[in-house]
């Protein structure tokens, strides 16, 4: 009952904002909604999302909701917002092992959360930029300081944030010449399986995704870079990050290439499928990565409002233009 309140709470919250944005200029951020996503995302009530579980299920659903509010066209299973996909039964020894101290709890599939905004240009709208988080986090596992609630509140309620408040801009503003798809993958922390549904399971062919930004822990800036940016992984692969910016985009190459970030996300198996796909990130590799100490009070919020916000220019200029990204000699993995 607790949770249902507060999901009720939330949204009503937004509505406000979302109508007085709308109000006074149609692609207008909402910058408060930056810090009420995470608060229901983050919050002790969402148990940490655990992937594959009821509470990953919950923000999924949560997350369709706000596609259907702003208009979108649902880009999930049969005409809904929510993909929902079988893991495999048994799961992997590899996979079994690593959820051995988490939350005991039966976890037999998981769910995404795709919406589409159609391109407004006959010729254009068959190609699509797709924008991506990870809903899922750990869930409940060992307590560390009497606290087992792993939270998750740079990993990754700040990229879902991300791609819900895009979604909610760019939907407000004038039709993109090209397709959006917005889409927000369950269990990558268990392997990507989310992910691979949606790579199986597409609202468009893949091979018209033109490029592919995933959001990942964006939450704090990284001292190893300029200060008012953040970076791209595998930025020398393609021209999507310098291009982008050039448009506006605050975008530089990963400092830390040792740690292969570009490797460790949703987008790698898009990338592998020939997507110019990457990650906008700026993890400072902070102590709080994957523990319970992970939660909004360590978030710097106008940095990640920033973040957000800035992206949404370089976005409509990619949505606009009839450029395609490409990879660079030996950048393709």
């Amino acid at each position: 009952m607790r949770l249902c309140f507060r999901l009720v709470l939330v949204i009503s919250l937004l509505s406000p904002f979302c109508r007085v944005a709308s109000a006074a200029d149609r692609s207008t951020f909402c910058n408060p909604c930056v810090r009420a996503d995470e608060e229901f995302l983050a919050s002790d009530e969402l148990h940490g999302r655990g992937s594959a579980t009821r509470d990953e299920h919950i923000a999924a659903t949560w997350a369709a909701s706000q596609f259907q509010s702003f208009g979108l066209e649902p880009g999930g299973d049969n005409g809904t917002f929510i993909q929902k996909a079988p893991l495999p039964n048994p799961l992997p020894d590899r996979i079994q092992q690593r959820l051995a101290k988490y939350e005991d709890t039966p976890r037999t599939k998981t769910w995404n959360a795709v919406a589409v905004l159609r391109g407004s240009d006959t010729k254009t709208q068959q190609d699509a930029i797709l924008l991506t988080a990870h809903l899922d986090h750990l869930g409940i596992g060992p307590a560390v300081n009497n606290d087992s609630i792993y939270n998750g509140a740079d990993d990754d309620a700040s990229g879902t944030t991300a791609v819900i408040e895009l979604a909610r801009t760019l939907s407000q503003g004038k039709r993109p010449r090209r397709t959006i798809v917005f889409a927000l993958f369950g269990s990558e922390e268990l392997g990507g399986f989310g992910n691979r549904y949606f790579i199986d399971h597409p609202p468009v062919p893949l091979d018209h995704i033109v490029a592919n930004l995933e959001f990942e822990m964006i939450g704090r800036p990284d001292p190893a870079v300029p200060a008012g940016n953040f970076w791209l992984t595998g930025y020398e692969r393609s021209d999507l990050g310098p291009t982008l910016a050039k448009h506006g985009a605050h975008l530089v190459g990963d400092p830390h290439p040792d740690q292969k970030f570009f490797q460790r996300s949703d987008n790698f198996a898009l990338a592998k499928r020939g997507i110019v796909a990457q990650t906008v990130s700026s993890f400072n590799l902070h102590k709080d990565y994957h523990q319970p100490s992970d939660e909004i009070s360590k978030l710097d919020i106008p940095y990640m409002t920033t973040v957000i916000s800035s992206m949404v220019k370089p976005i409509q200029w990619l949505s606009d233009t009839d450029w395609k990204p490409t990879w660079t000699p030996n950048g393709k993995p």
